[in-house]
């Protein structure tokens, strides 16, 4: 992970950002929009002296929309009751938000299938909790145009 930047996507207390942290992620950037997550984040950060670590309170639809970074390693854990998670993958791969070979991680309950969108790699099941992988390479890319 030496090499690699990743953005945690409803970073919550910022456990994920802080996991790529310690495995060494170059740069991890946690999007957050409540205010005092953001805050616990930030304060965690600078008190483990977590340089390369920044928090931004944004809607993190907002964010995959407006924003032009991108990541080798995108994270996403929204809250289950979210109606528009399949959008969070739609907005990835639209604006372009992965580096060639990236990939982009979705935490969802068992009720979301993503097997038929673009860029599907795999499902893993650990109990009640699923997670999709999406890999973002040249070769899927030119399959999906």
């Amino acid at each position: 992970m030496n090499d690699k930047t990743v953005a945690d996507l409803f970073s919550g207390t910022g456990n994920i950002a802080y996991e790529f942290v310690s495995r060494g992620a170059e740069k991890v950037l946690a999007v957050e929009q409540h205010f005092a997550c953001v805050k616990f984040i930030r304060q965690t950060a600078h008190d483990f002296e977590m340089n390369q670590l920044t928090v931004i309170q944004s809607d993190v639809f907002r964010f995959l929309k407006t924003g032009t970074q991108v990541y080798d390693v995108i994270f996403a854990d929204p809250p289950y009751a979210l109606d528009n998670i399949p959008e969070i993958q739609q907005l990835v791969f639209k604006h372009n938000r992965l580096k060639p070979d990236g990939w982009l991680i979705i935490e969802h309950p068992k009720s979301v299938n993503f097997s038929e969108s673009p860029y599907f790699h795999s499902l893993r099941k650990y109990g009640k909790v699923n997670f999709s992988f999406f890999h973002y390479t040249e070769v899927a890319e030119t399959s999906h145009e």
